[in-house]
């Protein structure tokens, strides 16, 4: 066994009451001035003022005394939404975007997501898990300590297998908690085109089979959106991969109000995720439900699209998580630090729901506040020592990383990039 004592910190950590936060929950931040964590085989043992914490640690002698000079210590940034796994950038298409082309006319020039299909699809499973882990570390250097990574850029059932590989290869190689998602029905393939339906059935009969035997993926997600997947043809998806053993998340009403909300309050989807486009009504059924809306700021940012109404979730009930959703299309980005600071300045949170929405309701989530997610006995020392006094220098210092120094399960890492 290895005792270590992390003290002279000032503690600052969402409050878990064993359930994601919300209303005015979602704002309830324990701070500790003079504060210690104390733990064991990288869990924590005991967390909270100093005095108290050395009086529990009497008579073990630790191992590592390390003082914090005082500094901000928040727990590690948790990303429940990403698609990490990819091959090809697509920063040409982004400069056509700032022209001012559209969307489907960058589709039909050959661009979109359909392209990074085909650079997945080409891309050998060695060579990918070397670009995603090139992110999954950049990702690290920002703070994220337990981050999901999502497929979907192969849209067929090998290729679709290849990218959970490379996601569980970057679990296991390393330091992150990875939690792979399987998002196989992300678009519609070209090979498909105008048999969206046809589609449906191969991923119901076909690849949530093979995803399930394969063993990696713990979440099944469908993008519901007009021009993609219908609420009927999602709803099938979903009842298929939850019938299996898959827990459901949904790709929801980011653009049109199709209704995406409220069918993932229907299916009792752990997470809805985008809403930009979401009614009051169906945010209602979610908070009902229980079921996290996952908000993710940067892709608005990047699309230059209202953001998703977050102030208003927290009014009505709706637990919120904030994600990267790092890809390269809309949201070229690995820095929750970043998106924190959107959604403090841009959205509406203040810095104590901005924490908790990027660090337990994230945890949430993924299924993984067990473990991660908050400073509390029993959970893994994942945290983060801050260049400020307090979380809101994560935003009020813009275009930096206020990340000094990051610990997993209790040891500080020296990310390389």
């Amino acid at each position: 066994m290895i005792d270590k004592v992390f003290r002279n910190a000032t503690l600052f950590t969402p409050v878990d009451r064993g359930r994601p936060q919300a209303g005015p929950d979602q704002g309830a931040v324990r701070v500790v001035e003079k504060g210690a964590i104390w733990c064991r085989d990288g869990l924590i043992q005991a967390v909270g003022p100093e005095e108290e914490v050395l009086r529990s640690l009497h008579p073990c002698v630790p191992d590592q005394e390390t003082d914090l000079e005082g500094r901000c210590v928040i727990p590690g940034f948790v990303d429940p939404h990403t698609h990490l796994c990819f091959a090809a950038t697509r920063e040409r298409e982004f400069s056509l975007r700032l022209q001012g082309v559209e969307y489907l006319e960058i589709l039909r020039r050959g661009g979109g997501i359909l392209s990074t299909v085909r650079s997945v699809r080409e891309t050998d499973e060695e060579e990918l898990f070397l670009a995603t882990r090139r992110r999954a570390l950049s990702a690290l250097r920002f703070g994220t300590t337990t981050v999901e990574i999502k497929s979907g850029y192969g849209l067929d059932t090998e290729t679709e297998l290849k990218m959970l590989r490379v996601i569980r290869r970057i679990g296991r190689e390393t330091p992150l908690d990875v939690v792979p998602t399987f998002l196989g029905a992300h678009a519609v393939p070209e090979e498909y085109r105008d048999r969206s339906d046809a589609f449906v059935d191969l991923v119901i009969e076909e690849m949530i089979p093979a995803v399930v035997r394969q063993g990696i993926a713990r979440f099944c997600d469908v993008f519901c959106e007009k021009g993609v997947f219908s609420v009927e043809q999602s709803r099938r998806i979903l009842q298929a991969a939850t019938a299996a053993g898959l827990g459901a998340k949904i790709h929801a009403d980011e653009v049109h109000d199709l209704g995406g909300a409220g069918l993932a309050a229907e299916v009792r989807a752990v997470s809805a995720e985008h809403l930009l486009a979401a009614s009051e009504a169906n945010l209602e059924a979610m908070a009902r439900a229980g079921t996290i809306a996952v908000v993710l700021p940067a892709t608005a940012y990047s699309l230059r699209k209202p953001f998703a109404p977050a102030r208003t979730m927290i009014e009505l009930g709706v637990p919120v998580a904030l994600a990267t959703d790092c890809n390269p299309g809309s949201s070229y980005t690995e820095s929750m630090p970043f998106v924190f600071g959107l959604a403090v300045l841009l959205t509406g949170l203040s810095v104590e729901e901005a924490l908790t929405a990027a660090t337990l309701n994230a945890a949430y989530a993924v299924g993984m506040a067990e473990r991660v997610g908050s400073l509390d006995v029993g959970k893994q020392a994942d945290f983060l020592v801050l260049e400020g006094e307090t979380p809101a220098v994560i935003a009020y210092h813009a275009g930096v990383n206020p990340v000094v120094q990051v610990y997993k399960k209790g040891e500080r890492l020296k990310v390389k990039g």
